[in-house]
């Protein structure tokens, strides 16, 4: 346990960025919804079931390619954090923009499908979207599990599956209720004004991150 425990402050912050990005609304909260009105609980669980699985392989395959690109250039991590910062930024000003101008949650249309077909959906969608892949390399870019065994990498990949299907896992439960979802509607400028408040300090620290 205390070989763990040195990696413990970059596990914290992939993950406070991980929770925040991942109980935000984008496309997967917009197919969760369609299924939850459309065909229940269980189907939209099971489809948050393959978006968690999907940002797994997201996961461990950012991972890899970091660990890849810092044997050929120790320089290369400083460069992986200025683009994970600018990403972070694009998510505040993204949020700060939804908190001025909130948009409708339409639902996507989803046809009837069997539940193994709900998860297929759920993990393409994840592995696919171009904004997942970078979102995993601005986690990648904390440097969480920087010199860790497989067993720390094995548990970083393990706690990020959780919570993103712990925060999927909740769309998909309380987009079936309509009560939910308009006070969700009339605190929304709220929310996203807090998620661009987050995104900026993220980033912020992300960049300063490898100053002495």
């Amino acid at each position: 346990m205390t070989d763990f425990l040195p990696f413990l402050p970059g596990f914290l912050a992939a993950y406070a960025i991980l929770v925040v990005a991942a109980s935000s609304p984008g496309p997967a909260v917009a197919m969760l919804l369609g299924i939850a009105m459309g065909q229940g609980r269980a189907p939209a669980l099971v489809a948050g079931m393959g978006i968690a699985t999907g940002s797994v392989v997201l996961n461990l395959g950012t991972l890899a390619g970091v660990g890849l690109i810092l044997t050929q250039a120790a320089w290369a991590m400083a460069v992986l954090r200025v683009i994970g910062g600018a990403y972070l930024l694009w998510l505040a000003w993204g949020a700060f923009r939804k908190a001025v101008h909130p948009p409708r949650i339409d639902a996507a249309p989803v046809a009837q499908r069997s539940m193994w077909r709900h998860f297929l959906k759920g993990f393409a969608l994840q592995v696919t979207n171009p904004k997942a892949i970078v979102f995993w390399l601005a986690i990648a870019s904390v440097g969480a599990t920087a010199g860790g065994g497989p067993g720390v990498v094995a548990l970083f990949v393990a706690g990020a599956f959780a919570i993103s299907f712990g925060c999927h896992g909740a769309w998909a439960l309380v987009l079936s209720s309509g009560p939910i979802r308009r006070a969700y509607g009339a605190a929304r400028r709220w929310i996203e004004a807090a998620l661009g408040a987050f995104f900026t300090l993220a980033a912020v620290k992300l960049a300063t991150s490898g100053e002495s």
